[in-house]
């Protein structure tokens, strides 16, 4: 046999193996998540809506959630996207680097140039600004 059709043939296998392996992965990631989703749990819809569930019908795949208090939204099962964790959110290493070093204010004539403006800053006032003149016409044309 050809060494290239051997080739192709391992790698078709290996590809039809992974593929085979993530969707077995995709399809226990959904079933923990449905798991996790009952009455009384706080989730997050596709469209970003967040919402207390107060119950699901699996006859319909529809679920009544509660945004706030009073309105009851009824919505389809498919669309809740995740349960909502209690996460306090950790600061960042750029946050935390700000907090610790201290602020140091420099005089703005001392850093830089005394009447020098900064990057950005306009410079003419409109009484300072040059006023353009038409250019005078050809009477050639």
């Amino acid at each position: 046999m050809d060494p290239t059709l051997i080739l192709i043939a391992v790698a078709l296998a290996v590809f039809v193996f992974f593929q085979f392996r993530s969707s077995r992965k995709r399809a226990k990631e959904t079933a923990a998540r449905q798991a996790a989703i009952e009455p009384g749990v706080e989730i997050m819809t596709n469209y970003g809506l967040y919402g207390t569930i107060l119950s699901i019908d699996e006859d319909t795949n529809m679920a009544l959630i509660e945004t706030t208090p009073g309105t009851v939204l009824k919505i389809h099962r498919q669309t809740i996207l995740k349960a909502v964790e209690d996460e306090t959110p950790a600061a960042s290493e750029t946050e935390a680097d700000a907090v610790t070093e201290p602020v140091v204010e420099l005089n703005k004539d001392s850093a830089i140039g005394v009447g020098e403006p900064e990057f950005g800053e306009r410079t003419e006032t409109a009484a300072q600004k040059p006023v353009r003149k038409a250019a005078p016409k050809n009477s050639d044309d």
